[in-house]
């Protein structure tokens, strides 16, 4: 099985990008809901990105300062709520 780490720094065509580790997809939905909330822009609606992998869920925002952050669950095909 692949490791699991709780945070990684991509370097990704447009820049740097910081992704977190989400337990689930609500925990990702919530993160993108705060960020939003707090002045950040969604660069990537939480969805299930197959074209990744087939459990590959993930939501893009970026912060008042410009810096681009992901969250990322993985391990469900189904979403378990």
């Amino acid at each position: 099985t692949a490791a699991h780490f709780p945070i990684w720094l991509v370097l990704v065509g447009n820049g740097v990008m910081i992704a977190l580790s989400a337990a689930d997809r609500k925990s990702g939905r919530a993160f993108h809901a705060a960020a939003l909330a707090h002045g950040g822009s969604s660069e990537g609606e939480p969805a299930l990105r197959e074209q990744y992998n087939p459990d590959f869920f993930s939501a893009y925002v970026r912060d008042p300062d410009g810096n681009k952050l992901a969250v990322v669950c993985r391990g469900f095909v189904q979403d378990p709520g």
